[in-house]
């Protein structure tokens, strides 16, 4: 195994020891002179992120990635606010859970305790350096970040200021570390260092969990692969489903909380497909439809829609599961809400669904069956993020069901332990 990944791993040991006594004021203002310093120093951020585009564009990396990778003032803005937020939160560490005494008199208490050493290996998006961070050493966990080579210039340059603020406010020397280094063969050390660290937290697309999920000897909460879909009812509210419909997509549709599919009860579909191709086909998107749906447009009287009419292409069996992460959806044609249900349950990543409708009953049932982490009524799915749940970022969106599931803020960083106390007792 390499020195160098093993050294990383020694130091992240080290300082997951001495967090677990760090004092909850010095964590806070850490966070927040951190926050202070990225607004302060937001040039030289970005100066390091023009870098990286410069490279991705000469590189032909797509609209979706290089819109991941970008940082502006706006984005710096967030990480910054993230990181108060995170210091305004209540301290998970150490808090009692739960209390009760033994017939035989000893008390047992279940207290919430840090992980210990996370390992994060993420693509593109250079703000999961601070969102993790920060998250990581509110719940006193260290972190070992390896980020995309995309972004390394971007990494290195926020990794170093959060550690050059968190030296001088007191955080453990090598509470956050990132692999500098972009040789891909680290990883599959990384995945492999039981010993050092405790739990492997992946966010980027299917090839990079798949590689992770069947060659880590640690364990891994699954995160981010994003096959979003939205339902339209036969009782959907057009005027409510056309803008949702256009803010999960274009939006931000480089995000995992973008939809990549439209499914439209066959009631309605005469009605809301004409308006519904003009609009997205204006905003840029590339629209893949089903043989029913496209029948549907193309036999549409008015004339109006002619010119957007032949801009939709046929979709192949591939488009339907697909993870677009760019301006391109596609849609179908489904009978009822059962048949809706049982399609996103087929296709989907089970991270965020949504119906629209107003009929209270298809509602539930959408709500109750869909086996998604978030699953939303008459709302964009884009809502699906730890800063619009109060988390103040997260550190991954979970798709799996054990431990953590759907955006995972600083509890979702912690486990538990049993403190037993006695006098003497013995089990008979």
């Amino acid at each position: 195994m390499d020195k160098y990944i093993l050294t990383l791993g020694e130091n992240a040991k080290k300082a997951s020891k001495e967090l677990l006594t760090l004092d909850t004021r010095i964590k806070n203002n850490a966070l927040r002179e951190i926050a202070k310093a990225l607004i302060e120093r937001k040039d030289e951020i970005k100066e390091a992120n023009k870098i990286d585009l410069e490279v991705g564009k000469a590189a032909g990396l797509s609209f979706a990635l290089l819109d991941r990778l970008e940082l502006n003032d706006k984005r710096i803005q967030g990480m910054a606010q993230s990181l108060n937020e995170i210091a305004s939160f209540v301290d998970p560490i150490g808090e009692i859970l739960n209390g009760w005494r033994h017939q035989n008199g000893m008390l047992i208490e279940k207290k919430r305790v840090p992980l210990g050493v996370i390992g994060i290996i993420y693509e593109s998006r250079p703000n999961v350096t601070i969102d993790s961070a920060g998250l990581a050493i509110k719940s006193s966990n260290a972190v070992i970040l390896r980020g995309s080579s995309n972004a390394i210039n971007s990494n290195k340059c926020l990794n170093k200021i959060f550690n050059e603020v968190a030296d001088i406010q007191g955080l453990p020397k090598n509470s956050v570390q990132l692999i500098e280094s972009t040789d891909r063969n680290l990883v599959k050390d990384m995945i492999r260092m039981n010993q050092y660290i405790d739990v492997l937290i992946p966010r980027g697309g299917k090839g990079l969990k798949k590689f992770i999920i069947e060659n880590a000897t640690i364990p891994v909460i699954e995160t981010g692969a994003g096959v979003c879909h939205i339902f339209v009812d036969e009782t959907g509210d057009i005027s409510k489903a056309l803008p949702i419909i256009e803010n999960a997509k274009t939006q931000r549709p480089s995000t995992c909380n973008s939809i990549e599919t439209v499914l439209i009860h066959e009631n309605i579909a005469n009605s809301i497909l004409p308006e519904l191709t003009a609009r997205l086909i204006d905003d840029k998107v590339e629209l893949r439809y089903d043989l029913k749906a496209l029948e549907i447009i193309k036999s549409n009287p008015d004339n109006k829609y002619s010119k957007y009419i032949e801009q939709v292409k046929l979709a192949t069996e591939e488009d339907f599961g697909a993870e677009y992460l760019d301006m391109i959806m596609s849609v179908k044609i489904v009978k009822n809400v059962s048949e809706a249900i049982e399609y996103i349950n087929d296709h989907s990543t089970h991270h965020s669904d949504s119906i629209i409708t107003e009929n209270l009953d298809n509602a539930e049932q959408f709500l109750n069956e869909i086996d998604s982490a978030s699953v939303y009524l008459n709302a964009s799915t884009r809502f699906s993020d730890g800063g619009e749940f109060g988390y103040g970022g997260e550190i991954g969106i979970s798709t799996q069901k054990l431990h953590a599931r759907g955006p995972m803020g600083i509890r979702e960083l912690t486990t538990i332990k049993y403190i037993i106390r006695g006098n003497g007792q013995i089990r008979e």
